[in-house]
């Protein structure tokens, strides 16, 4: 029985070796093959963005909204008039006089910035940074994860001061491109992320907050590529839940001084991922260790059944683990 079983696991394990090199070899055929996503739209005209006072200040903010809100208007008919209706409309929902816009461009995919609660007197701040074909034409459903957050916080606990971003701040790469197997993209928007995180310093009084990020997807590229520069801007905490990997070895590579979290759900199709990383034509495709492995040495917290988009579903466990990342209630996190 035991020659039996061993022999059983070999089988399995070779399996499982197999399915990760046939995806490995469709991922790059896809990469390769494939055009871009994006190659096929014409482009959509948009107004340029708005004209605010640099650097912000909490002063500012609401001024801000308010500037953000009427490019949105603009934008959208601008989009309408070039026969975009589906633009035109997730631009007008960005126009609505409930959206707090930090920042806001309509120009090519689209980037914005947006925040649930009151960020000025906010102790304690979650950034959320979405992952592969976030755009402002699929913008509702990081709108809806980001939501969904605030929500819980608040509810739960309400005499905690709380704030949530919405951080669309980078170009995301298309699932299916050239982009999203390499850490372009990523060092592109590492920049922009941190010189955000700084500024959202100047943003919260009487002190800076404590900032958690929260890193999905493509996302936690993003956040492992800005991490070393993070030190010293209030990043207590940072979070990677389904992720394809970081382009870092372990965390202690991140070199950062935040507590490192991952998660995967069980219904998650990003863990038939590869973890490696390969040379392909003279560019790194994959991003290795798999941050919920021992060897990459994160604090990996249950996430539950869900899959690749449910780790902010409302009465989730990932987003009940999320929540008390953002507070600071670290000994309550259930572990996996």
């Amino acid at each position: 029985m035991t020659g039996e079983r061993e022999r059983s696991d070999r089988g399995h394990g070779n399996w499982r070796h197999r399915l990760r090199r046939t995806t490995l070899a469709a991922l790059l055929t896809a990469a390769v093959v494939l055009p871009l996503s994006a190659a096929t739209r014409p482009p959509i005209p948009a107004p340029a963005p708005a004209d605010l006072s640099a650097p912000l200040t909490p002063a500012a903010v609401t001024t801000a909204y308010q500037a953000n809100r009427e490019n949105a208007v603009e934008a959208a008919r601008m989009a309408a008039a070039h026969g975009d209706p589906s633009r035109a409309a997730a631009d007008r929902a960005l126009a609505s006089p409930s959206r707090r816009l930090l920042h806001f461009d309509a120009r090519g995919t689209g980037q914005a910035t947006e925040v649930f609660g009151d960020l000025a007197h906010a102790g304690r701040v979650a950034v959320l940074v979405p992952g592969s074909d976030t755009t402002l034409d699929t913008y509702a459903r990081f709108h809806t994860a980001a939501e969904s957050l605030y929500r819980h916080l608040t509810g739960g606990h309400p005499r905690t001061r709380t704030a949530v971003v919405a951080w669309l701040g980078y170009r995301t790469p298309a699932t299916i491109s050239t982009t999203v197997l390499t850490p372009g993209r990523a060092d592109q928007a590492a920049p922009h992320l941190r010189a955000f995180i700084r500024e959202l310093r100047s943003l919260t009084a009487p002190g800076p907050a404590a900032v958690s990020l929260l890193c999905h997807s493509y996302g936690t590229v993003v956040c492992a590529r800005a991490a070393p520069t993070l030190t010293g801007l209030g990043v207590t905490d940072i979070a990677l839940v389904g992720s394809p990997g970081t382009g870092a070895d372990s965390v202690t590579a991140l070199h950062t001084s935040a507590r490192v979290w991952a998660a995967r759900g069980a219904g998650d199709w990003i863990a038939e991922v590869p973890h490696i990383t390969a040379d392909l034509l003279g560019t790194t495709v994959g991003f290795g260790t798999d941050p919920v492995s021992p060897a990459f040495g994160a604090r990996v917290f249950a996430a539950g059944p869900g899959g690749h988009s449910d780790y902010f579903t409302p009465g989730s466990v990932s987003l009940a683990n999320l929540a008390r990342i953002v507070l600071g209630e670290t000994t309550e996190v259930t572990r996996a």
